[in-house]
């Protein structure tokens, strides 16, 4: 998917496997946030912070990645849902 192009080329200057730092805005929604928290297993450490209206919840998850291509999946998975914004 040309989309990730550009991630791609520059995660692929790094050696795997690597810890990740994904970022996504997902709208605060118990269920959009329990669907993007499945993309990960229990070593994960996953962070909720809710905006200040309570509208959104910013999401961040370190995590072990053993390539490029997981990082890539995961982004492609996550952009399939409503709303979930990726950073």
């Amino acid at each position: 998917m040309e989309t990730f192009n550009t991630l791609r080329e520059q995660l692929e200057l790094l050696d795997w496997p690597n810890v990740y730092l994904f970022k996504f805005i997902i709208p605060n929604d118990q269920k959009i946030i329990a669907q993007v928290s499945a993309f990960f297993d229990e070593n994960t450490e996953i962070k909720f912070q809710p905006s200040g209206k309570g509208n959104y919840t910013s999401v961040s998850v370190k995590t072990v990645m053993l390539s490029v291509d997981e990082i890539i999946t995961i982004y492609q998975q996550s952009s399939a849902i409503k709303g979930v914004i990726s950073l």
